[in-house]
């Protein structure tokens, strides 16, 4: 059985409005509910998970904190960084976390190879990285046996406020697609992000 999925290109969002409508999304879904993966970039903000057991960062006082239900620890979000909330049915994709995650560094991985960036994962730090820095964040939680959050790539971006934590949890620097290839820009990743989308879960 092919189940779809409905891809939303939400554009730039405040991360508490999405958040709120990402949980009630869950809630309230059934097993007719149509999947969807929601595209986003949010303001600057730093968020903390649900993995992360004290605070202590001394940040920007012009950037917001909040404390976030999804999984891992400290990251930062702003313009120019491609989040993808994927709210998937895990049950009945019959796929199991471990699985769902495997697929999602498939969406990524690939679709940095399209543009010949060779990245790669490292079993004891959740995310993607390329030559020794981190380009994508995981976070995700399970609720109902379905998924909320997802991932963060990094594309356009400032990515100074990076330098204020230590990017969920461990001291790897950040990098982005645009100080790979210079010749790249948001749109265009995004267009290759949603087609690899589709290929996995359509």
């Amino acid at each position: 059985m092919t189940f779809k999925v409905k891809i939303r290109n939400l554009g730039l969002r405040d991360i508490n409005v999405v958040s709120n409508y990402m949980r009630n999304f869950t809630i309230t879904r059934n097993k007719f509910s149509t999947d969807e993966v929601w595209l986003v970039q949010h303001y600057p903000i730093f968020t903390f998970g649900v993995s992360e057991h004290k605070y202590n960062w001394i940040v920007p006082q012009n950037i917001s904190i909040i404390f976030s239900d999804r999984g891992g620890k400290t990251t930062y979000h702003g313009p120019g960084q491609l989040i993808a909330y994927f709210l998937i049915d895990l049950v009945r994709r019959k796929l199991t976390v471990k699985n769902f995650i495997l697929l999602l560094q498939n969406i990524i991985l690939s679709t940095l190879r399209h543009f010949s960036i060779y990245a790669y994962i490292l079993n004891e730090f959740p995310g993607i990285y390329i030559n020794n820095k981190k380009i994508c964040s995981f976070g995700l939680r399970i609720k109902k046996g379905c998924s909320l959050y997802g991932i963060a790539l990094n594309i356009d971006m400032d990515l100074s406020p990076f330098n204020y934590i230590y990017p969920c949890g461990n001291n790897f620097k950040m990098t982005q697609v645009i100080d790979i290839k210079p010749h790249l820009n948001f749109k265009i990743v995004q267009l290759v992000l949603i087609k690899n989308i589709k290929k996995y879960f359509i």
